[in-house]
């Protein structure tokens, strides 16, 4: 079948990403089923900041609704760390969960590892490069291929990383502007609403690190690519500063 209006995407660092029309196309694989079930979940009780599945494409590839709007990530400073884009981040995130809980006894097969105490399905890569903002709000959460069952805390803890920021890469956060890294770690909190200590989600951060860092070598040795090997050692170091900064 010939597709006009045809655009690779940015990001895709698992498999590449296809747009097509109104519609992604990205590699399929055993976890594609537990994904669209996870997807078609969520359409269900009218979480529509997810893409919808529609199935896969004569090569084999899922296909998806597209997300239309601007991902965070590509904003500039005083737009990325602000509080309100913060809040709604960690607001998303709380309304996916609870939309999430009831598929938790779905065994997969899931792309990413099950992290326990089991409470929802994780995204597992709730982070800004994959959050889109639209009319000024976040409006909308890509990227499911590596959700999983696992702790609300283990998504928490990665969406703290990347937006409080702790990430070493994380740049032009200002202070007297946006908040220091603690306040916004406790306005992220407050904004999920579960009464999580700052000590609690800086551990989970520091192990969820650490499991991430191990990913990315492998993915450097499968692919040969040197910046995920770059990408790898940062990890350890920021999980190293985030043990020293709660005391472990």
């Amino acid at each position: 079948m010939d597709h006009t209006d045809r655009e690779l995407l940015t990001g895709g660092n698992m498999d590449p990403v296809l747009r097509v029309g109104d519609t992604v196309r990205r590699t399929a694989g055993p976890w594609t089923p537990a994904v669209h079930r996870l997807l078609r979940r969520l359409n269900a009780v009218s979480f529509s900041e997810a893409p919808r599945p529609l199935g896969l494409d004569e090569e084999n590839r899922e296909i998806l609704t597209f997300i239309p709007g601007e991902v965070i990530a590509d904003l500039p400073p005083a737009e990325l760390w602000s509080p309100a884009l913060l809040k709604d981040a960690a607001a998303m995130l709380r309304r996916f969960h609870e939309a999430t809980a009831p598929l938790i006894p779905d065994k997969g097969p899931w792309r990413s590892a099950t992290h326990h105490p089991v409470e929802v399905i994780c995204h597992n890569d709730f982070a800004p490069y994959n959050l889109i903002l639209r009319n000024g709000r976040v409006s909308g959460v890509i990227d499911f291929d590596m959700a999983s069952p696992g702790s609300r805390l283990w998504d928490l803890a990665y969406l703290a990383y990347r937006l409080a920021p702790f990430a070493e890469d994380a740049v032009g956060l200002e202070p007297n502007r946006d908040g220091d890294r603690e306040t916004r770690l406790k306005l992220l909190i407050e904004a999920y609403g579960v009464n999580y200590s700052i000590s609690e989600v800086l551990e989970v951060a520091a192990e969820r690190l650490d499991e991430l860092a191990e990913f990315t070598d492998q993915r450097a040795v499968t692919t040969g690519r040197s910046d995920f090997t770059e990408h790898a050692a940062m990890y350890r170091r920021d999980a190293q500063r985030l043990r020293t900064k709660h005391g472990s």
